[in-house]
């Protein structure tokens, strides 16, 4: 007898739905992105109970013939590919076909659509995978899907649903996320009570933000403007044909100041080519961004768009299309970071004492109410509901994205060429973080964003001006207070000293001019196992910055030599910091990465110490110095450098406003 059969329709189907269908959010999800893909202008979703009653999307797109409206419910049908080839250039958000079987495999479902070219429309009802009944009906154009008892024919699958405000949750982040991705349309969600989400359709994503979050959640955003370059082919590779050397990869959206941190990543949104996605390579890229700007345990807030040719990306790798593959990943890695940077570095804000208060701790960041922190709370409710349709990653190792064998790539990264593409107008501010702010109705956001805010400082913090800060003293021989017409300004005298010879040491080690002491008694320490084994992979690059370190025996090492400004008690700490730092990544890493790790521990024992009475000299020299850096706002370790207490903030606390 034979042990292998075909399994029937109706438990494909279920098996299927286990893949697509997680929750009522995923149903959302399918619904919504075929609407998008039918061309709809306007998509309301109405749910019930969270979705599982009942989850409605009605849409004015195409709409289907009667035919068509059958033949959606058939597995693999579908009317975006047409043959095998179609899979390396996916256009459309949807393309498996096999949202519709599966969700009718699972409740209780209702098609009601029409072509526009067509007299009448089709309704077409399944229960539990079974067609009950066709019927011609008299429709707008446009396609209504009702999905109701999700999982009633599940048992099992259902006890797995959360609450309802917690179902309800995930689909407002869905909805959220994908009115995010086209600000061009307009976005409704509602319940049987409430109105949750209604965003008209905006010019520019500035709007649809404020739309959804408010003012100031759009000022603790950085805009990314858009930049592109064309796709090059690595050496290893052939050449590329003319057309295909055109392609180019775009990258634009919106990251959060680095005063804005919070505790998890569940406020990094990631679209490729206008497909919500999660990828731990850009996750990868935008950590990498934000190195030496953030302390690791922290994360900004993202929402990133990259645009590239279709054939460029591999969006059939997950059943439930929610991840992809690029072709070319390092290129897409590196000037991913390299676009968000350069945005950081253009925009070098700094934080205002309201700031740094409302930012708190990560603990408490990622707590709050704000835009980006993980919970939404809509207009009507007074509870927060979370809207994570996406789980928080994973902690991630750097070769978990980057292809790593978990050995030391110390290979250089050429920077590629970045073109400005489509100027971007931007109404970015950086104020103060504050909790989300309701979202203003469909008649007057438009007003409300052209209106100045009237709890934003009348002007933000900006690096040049602290080149002309006049010092007045010290706090407790640690922190420098200082003047000038903006208000009144504090800077950390160490963080701020290690910002300064960040940069300056890899300004030096670019042009090969780093300069070394020597000590006048070589140091001998004894190195752990990996300690050496890490020691040996990167003595090169440590002999390039400064230091002359010789094998000493199996497990000792001498340090004969340290770079200029590192006094002899901290050479050895210095030396096992940077060793212990590499050896924690346990992946590949960049020379570039190298480089930097290597001068933030080395500026760090180098940098003028807290406790230490500074001259008026010293402290004018350290206020220029450090209005020349790049990155003014935060030490190389993600602490803040720099907070200012503007002249409005200073007359508001004395009630003079």
């Amino acid at each position: 007898m034979s042990r292998i059969r075909i399994l029937p329709e109706a438990v494909a189907n279920k098996i299927a739905a286990g893949e697509v269908v997680e929750r009522p959010a995923s149903v959302v999800k399918e619904l919504l992105e075929n609407a998008l893909d039918a061309g709809a202008n306007t998509i309301r979703i109405e749910v019930e109970q969270g979705g599982k009653r009942m989850i409605r999307v009605i849409d004015d797109g195409h709409g289907m013939a009667h035919d068509d409206a059958l033949l959606a419910f058939e597995r693999h049908a579908t009317s975006k590919l047409r043959s095998a080839d179609d899979l390396l250039s996916i256009s459309t958000l949807g393309f498996r076909g096999e949202a519709l079987p599966t969700i009718a495999a699972v409740s209780r479902l209702l098609l009601e659509t029409r072509d526009g070219a067509e007299a009448e429309g089709t309704r077409v009802e399944f229960a539990g995978g079974k067609l009950i009944g066709v019927k011609p009906a008299g429709l707008p154009a446009g396609t209504t899907i009702s999905v109701a008892d999700i999982f009633y024919c599940v048992p099992a699958r259902r006890k797995f649903l959360k609450s309802d405000t917690t179902e309800l949750g995930h689909i407002a982040s869905l909805v959220t996320h994908y009115a995010l991705a086209n600000p061009g349309k307009q976005f409704i969600l509602s319940t049987p009570t409430q109105e949750i989400i209604n965003c008209p359709p905006a010019e520019k994503l500035a709007d649809r933000i404020y739309q959804l979050f408010g003012r100031q959640s759009l000022d603790e955003l950085v805009e990314i403007s858009p930049v592109s370059a064309p796709f090059r082919a690595p050496i290893t590779e052939p050449a590329l044909d003319p057309e295909e050397e055109k392609s180019s990869l775009t990258v634009s959206g919106f990251t959060s100041r680095p005063d804005i941190q919070r505790a998890n990543r569940n406020g990094i949104y990631i679209f490729v080519n206008r497909r919500l996605v999660r990828d731990r390579l850009i996750l990868h890229a935008i950590h990498e961004a934000y190195r030496n700007i953030l302390p690791p345990a922290v994360f900004p807030a993202t929402l990133l768009f990259l645009e590239m040719p279709y054939d460029e990306v591999d969006v059939n790798v997950h059943p439930a299309k929610i991840e992809v593959r690029f072709r070319r990943s390092n290129f897409v890695h590196d000037f991913t970071r390299d676009a968000i940077r350069q945005a950081l570095m253009g925009a070098r804000p700094i934080a205002s004492f309201a700031a740094a208060a409302a930012t708190g701790t990560p603990q408490s960041a990622g707590a709050g109410n704000g835009a980006f922190s993980g919970g939404i709370t809509p207009a009507p409710i007074e509870s927060s509901v979370p809207r994570a349709i996406i789980p928080p990653m994973e902690e991630i190792g750097l070769g978990s994205g980057v292809g790593s064998d978990g050995g030391f790539d110390l290979t250089v990264e050429p920077l590629r060429p970045v073109e400005q593409r489509i100027p971007f107008e931007s109404g970015t501010a950086f104020g103060a973080a504050a909790a989300l702010a309701p979202s203003p109705t469909a008649g007057n956001w438009a007003a409300n964003l052209a209106a100045p805010n009237a709890d934003a400082p009348a002007s933000l913090p900006r690096p040049e001006q602290i080149a002309d800060l006049k010092p007045l003293g010290q706090v407790s021989a640690s922190f420098i207070i200082a003047v000038n017409g903006e208000g009144l300004w504090i800077v950390d005298q160490h963080v701020a000293h290690e910002r300064v010879l960040f940069e300056q040491h890899l300004e030096a080690r670019r042009a090969g001019k780093i300069e070394a002491q020597r000590m006048l008694m070589p140091l001998v320490i004894e190195l752990s196992p990996r300690q050496i084994v890490t020691f040996e992979r990167i003595a090169e690059e440590l002999a390039a910055n400064g230091f002359e370190v010789e094998p000493m025996g199996p497990k000792s090492v001498a340090i004969q030599a340290v770079p200029a400004g590192v006094g002899a008690p901290d050479a050895e700490k210095l030396l096992t910091e940077i060793l212990d730092g590499i050896e924690r990544e346990n992946a590949a890493i960049s020379i570039e990465t190298l480089q930097a790790k290597i001068a933030a521990s080395t500026a760090c024992h180098a940098a003028i110490k807290v406790n230490m009475p500074l001259e008026h000299s010293k402290m004018e020299w350290l206020l220029g110095a450090l209005a020349k850096t790049d990155c003014p706002m935060s030490c190389p370790h993600g602490r803040p450098v720099v907070l200012r207490y503007s002249l409005k903030e200073i007359e508001k606390a004395f009630h003079r406003i």
